[in-house]
């Protein structure tokens, strides 16, 4: 019984100085922006032995056609029809993630991203998951307004 209160009591505490720091106008810290920071910091989770390795369907041009079709069907609902991301997830033509090793998408895609809505795609077939690792590493980088250069006159 002592227990619960002590419990009882630190919650109250921690939630009275929770309301104070509220009501003093203190600034607090920004989410951090989904794209960029999102997708770096999952694509790092990725163990080392999943980062090494590599897409067996590289060479192949049907995977990238074949991972076209597959990501149609199950990932432009989130990542846009353009792969540039939207409300619920990160552009996947990022250059974090148009940089990253295959194996590391691979991974990501194997084990989703639940606490962000991202689904674990593990029950589909391996050679599907390369194929669409072929085809979101097809993508590219998009273009920024940064480094679009205007032609010389």
């Amino acid at each position: 019984m002592r227990a619960c209160l002590a419990a009882l009591g630190v919650s109250g505490l921690l939630l009275g100085a929770a309301i104070g720091r509220s009501q003093q106008n203190v600034p607090v810290p920004a989410k951090p922006a989904k794209g960029k920071i999102f997708a770096v910091n999952e694509i790092d989770k990725a163990p080392e032995k999943a980062r090494a390795k590599s897409n067996p369907l590289a060479n192949d041009p049907e995977a990238s056609r074949a991972g076209r079709l597959l990501f149609e069907r199950h990932c432009t609902e989130c990542h846009g029809n353009a792969a540039e991301g939207g409300r619920h997830a990160p552009s996947l033509r990022a250059a974090e993630v148009q940089n990253a090793p295959p194996g590391a998408i691979f991974w990501i895609l194997t084990n989703g991203i639940v606490r962000h809505g991202m689904p674990v795609w593990s029950k589909l077939p391996e050679p599907q998951r390369w194929q669409l690792v072929s085809y979101i590493q097809s993508l590219g980088v998009k273009p920024t307004a940064e480094t679009v250069s205007l032609p010389t006159p």
